[in-house]
């Protein structure tokens, strides 16, 4: 028998996690069309561009800048392998670590994809408002850096 009480949760219209979904959702629309195109995933193409971005790094670093938990970045970093966009490596002072970092072909589709991808970012900062976006970003590092 179900509790006749209701829940005491605020709408999904007024609910942070929910809203932050919807955002992003809307903001990946034209990234995923822009990614389907060249035969990427959205995780492929945060890899890449956090390689592109910081160099080369161990698999728990770059499990964290890319926001991937390591089981699925193992997953999809041997498929990048195969398709000889990343390269990993034995860390020489570690053995056990694994160094990852970007191969040309991974840079060449970084390259070849660049003015697309400024192009949507630039949409949305028009739309959004230059202020609003800065705002948005600081807003989004508090609550990134807020403690569980």
């Amino acid at each position: 028998m179900s509790d006749p009480t209701p829940l005491d949760l605020h709408s999904t219209q007024n609910s942070l996690p929910m809203a932050l979904i919807r955002a992003r959702e809307r903001l990946m629309g034209p990234i995923r069309d822009m990614l389907s195109h060249i035969g990427l995933t959205e995780q492929q193409w945060r890899i890449l561009r956090v390689l592109e971005e910081f160099g080369p790094m161990d698999v728990t670093q770059l499990a964290d800048k890319a926001c991937l938990l390591l089981p699925s970045l193992s997953r999809i970093l041997r498929g990048m392998e195969e398709k000889r966009l990343i390269e990993r490596s034995a860390d020489e002072a570690d053995r056990r670590r694994q160094i990852v970092e970007i191969a040309d072909a991974g840079r060449g589709l970084l390259q070849d994809n660049v003015v697309q991808a400024r192009v949507i970012a630039e949409q949305v900062k028009q739309q959004l408002g230059t202020e609003k976006t800065r705002q948005l970003l600081a807003l989004l590092g508090e609550v990134e850096r807020m403690k569980p």
